[in-house]
């Protein structure tokens, strides 16, 4: 009879699509467990295999010799067992037969071991060790493999193929111990020549590496991504001859591959539906690359923070690579390869990261790793054209100075500076600037609009939703909101200052950066400000600058959003009238430059609340002030005297020498209403017409002219567009150099007079030419002349 048919039939398509979900995943669950068995059924097969050719190769163990009993031991044993009645001779022998035969057929043949060993009390070590059979080196272990057979004339031909057995596991660990072993032989020792010579070699090598595997993954950064792990692990080098180089060099490539690699948008992790649908091949590589690339970025900015943590801690690990010496030059590169990467990628995932960890090392005593903190946040905030980067930076600037009581140093509030804010025009409702676009509601469409036209409305909406959307740039509302939101924070971190720590180093930097924004403070804090800064500037513990800040504050808010407000300033012309005649002189005459901006604020811009008094006053205070300072303030302050000549033509009055009213000039009295600067003439301008530098010059006989704008003593007009400001700036002398450079002379006049002698009266000359020619001795004898001289006078 034949073998059984399988009656089973294969399920249709049909009957798959009845089945559940469930039992398809039973049937392949017992599927996996039933495969599973079979193989573990054939492993152990194998290792009984392998058992019995291991039991086959060994050696024979020799036949256990018992000693014999004498008749009275095995008597009382027999004894102790049985009852006297019971025991025969016969049965006696009977018993020691079957207990050979039994102590035989149950004994384990591998072992050298008699049966009764345990119950010995003293037993020969020796003798024991001299039965245990030795290891003879056998054959190495094969596993028979049956593959299919071949079918020949002659039959049916089986085939197999012999497999070495892999080793025990035991067997694995023993082997490494021998090498250990030799490892810790010392190596041999090297001269200083040879170990730099290796250290050459060593590093050399490394630096081919490193570039083979970025060239790889610049090449190809989709199917090199992997790489990248490759390089990131060469940041825990171990070998203490080159790891330090090596680590640097690995972080500033790790760098720049970020940089390059890096997209234009932030990568946000797949949701599960996105996970689960099926999408084409090209895009399931971008997001494994996008993946992969945020991961090792991810591991990237963790070891940088590491070794940040080492330098700050100063552990030393076990391992010992890296000594303590050179752990600040391994967070140096640390902390410059976060600053470019903050500066450069703040669209790109972990900006903000790299912000926290960024901002409290601006604070750090290490001036080298503080200055270069705080120049990349400069950067950052000059760069930042959204405002979302600088929007986090400024809170996390914030609160750093909070949490450590504003004890930190002024740099870290001198970046506020830098901020790009001042072209927006911050105010709290944003919709009143720019309203938002609005869609018409069902009712308004069906009451306002026929059929047709609530189709066609319909369908130009959603064109304009989708617009909205895909629209790429950051619209202006959001924008304005950032700023404000950024703004915020700022002139509160000011105001705490202010109020709490107005002796801190803190408040010139407070005050300069007030002056800067305060044409975008809120009108609410108008009032209070003004008292606190007029208190500020009358405690009397302000330096110069310092109270320039302050007054251009002030002047910045009224000619701000402060210009409907009813406020007289009075106090603060009379604050800048006294401290015109307190500017340093020297070189550090940063302070001229604030005097002009407050000028052009407080007089050109404000010109119908000042009076025609207090103009004068200042042009006289400023012509005086001209005569002590260096060339290019004089130049800066005689160009605001001209604007000031055009703003108030009543002014050429102090270019005549007649008083035009009662009274004499005050000039040591510090209210510029009450002075009578019109009695007085800007007599100044005669002493600058005779000044060293050209330029100076030029504008005091332009403005003893009257300040004419044509004819023969009009400006030049490279001098007259420009602004006092920045005619201070350009001739300014800190490098050193006289601007405009010196013409050399090129006249011979000179060396005529010389070779004619007619510089010099004719005695003068001949008496010249006598000691010219005598010749003078080189050894005078002093003491002689000292004694001749002594001697004639007794």
């Amino acid at each position: 009879m034949g073998p059984r048919r399988n009656t089973k039939r294969v399920p249709s398509f049909r009957k798959l699509l009845k089945t559940s979900n469930i039992k398809l995943a039973n049937k392949l669950k017992n599927k996996q467990l039933k495969q599973q068995s079979t193989a573990r059924k054939y492993k152990k097969e194998q290792r009984r295999l392998r058992q019995s050719l291991k039991d086959a190769t060994r050696a024979p163990t020799p036949l256990e010799h018992y000693k014999k009993k004498t008749t009275e031991d095995d008597e009382e044993d027999e004894v102790e067992a049985l009852p006297l009645d019971m025991m025969d001779e016969d049965d006696l022998e009977l018993m020691k037969e079957m207990a050979r035969k039994a102590s035989f057929l149950t004994r384990d043949l591998s072992s050298s071991e008699p049966v009764h060993a345990k119950k010995r009390k003293h037993e020969n070590v020796i003798e024991t060790y001299e039965k245990m059979p030795r290891r003879m080196q056998s054959e190495p272990e094969k596993e028979i493999i049956h593959l299919l057979p071949i079918k020949d004339e002659r039959g049916i031909i089986p085939q197999m193929i012999e497999k070495l057995v892999r080793k025990d596991e035991e067997e694995e660990d023993e082997e490494p111990s021998v090498p250990q072993e030799a490892a810790q032989e010392p190596p041999p020792l090297l001269t200083t020549e040879e170990l730099l010579h290796h250290r050459a070699q060593l590093l050399q090598e490394r630096k081919i590496h490193i570039a083979a595997l970025c060239s790889a993954i610049l090449s190809d950064p989709e199917n090199n991504i992997k790489k990248l792990k490759e390089l990131r692990s060469m940041l825990v080098e171990q070998d203490p001859s080159v790891a330090v180089t090596v680590r640097k060099l690995v972080m500033v490539s790790l760098m720049e591959i970020f940089k390059d690699l890096s997209p234009s948008y932030r990568i946000r992790p797949l949701t599960e539906a996105e996970k689960a649908t099926k999408v084409k091949k090209e895009v399931q590589q971008l997001r494994e690359f996008e993946e992969g690339l945020v991961c090792q970025y991810k591991f990237y900015l963790e070891n940088l923070e590491q070794t940040l943590k080492d330098w700050k801690q100063m552990k030393i690990k076990k391992s010992g690579v890296v000594s303590l010496n050179a752990y600040r030059g391994l967070a140096e590169i640390a902390v410059r390869c976060l600053c470019e990467l903050m500066v450069t990628l703040p669209h790109f995932n972990f900006h903000n990261n790299i912000i926290v960890l960024i901002v409290p090392l601006m604070n750090d005593p290490y001036k080298k790793i503080s200055e270069m903190c705080c120049d990349s946040m400069k950067k950052l905030f000059k760069e930042d054209k959204l405002g979302q980067a600088s929007f986090m930076a400024v809170k996390v600037i914030s609160g750093l100075v909070k949490s450590r009581n504003y004890e930190v140093r002024p740099e870290v509030l001198k970046t506020f500076l830098f901020l790009r804010i001042k072209e927006v025009e911050v105010k709290r409702d944003a919709e009143d600037i720019t309203p938002k676009k609005r869609f018409m509601t069902y009712k308004e469409k069906k009451k306002n609009l026929s059929r047709k036209q609530r189709k066609w409305k319909k369908v130009e909406e959603k064109l304009e939703r989708e617009l909205l959307e895909a629209e790429a740039t950051e619209s202006k509302e959001k924008k304005l909101k950032v700023h404000t939101e950024t703004l915020d924070i700022v002139f509160l971190t000011y105001f705490r200052i202010i109020k709490r720590a107005q002796k801190s180093v803190l408040l010139p930097v407070v005050l300069e950066g007030l002056a800067k924004f305060a044409h975008v403070i809120n009108v609410e804090f108008f009032d209070d400000l003004l008292i606190v800064l007029n208190n500020l500037i009358e405690s009397g513990d302000l330096s110069c600058k310092e109270s320039l800040h302050c007054i251009q504050t002030v002047f910045n808010i009224l000619s701000g959003q402060g210009d409907v407000l009813n406020i007289d300033p009075l106090k603060f012309y009379i604050h800048l009238y006294k401290t015109l005649l307190k500017l340093h002189a020297g070189a550090s005459n940063d302070e001229v430059r604030i005097v002009l901006e407050c000028l052009d604020v407080m007089l050109a811009k404000r010109r119908k609340q000042v009076s025609l008094q207090r103009a004068l006053s200042f042009i006289k205070r400023l012509s005086t002030l001209a005569l002590h300072v260096l060339p290019n303030a004089s130049v800066g302050i005689l160009a605001s005297n001209r604007v000031l000549m055009h703003t108030f033509p009543k002014s050429d009055i102090l270019l005549d020498n007649e008083s035009q009213g009662s009274g004499l000039y005050l000039p040591e009295l510090d209210n510029p209403e009450y002075c009578k600067s019109e009695n007085t003439a800007l007599w100044e301008l005669h002493s600058l017409l005779r000044h060293y530098h050209p330029v100076v010059r030029t504008f005091a006989g332009h403005l003893s002219l009257g300040a004419p704008a044509e004819g023969s003593g009009a400006l030049k007009q490279d001098l007259c567009r420009r602004l006092p400001v920045e005619l201070f700036e350009d001739y300014n002398m800190k490098g050193m150099t006289f601007n405009p450079p010196l013409e050399l002379s090129t006249s011979s006049k000179k060396d005529k007079l010389i070779q004619n002698g007619l510089l010099l009266p004719e005695d003068l000359q001949k008496l010249a030419e006598e000691h010219l020619n005598t010749t003078v001795s080189l050894n005078p004898d002093f003491t002689s002349y000292f004694k001749t001289k002594c001697g004639n006078s007794s």
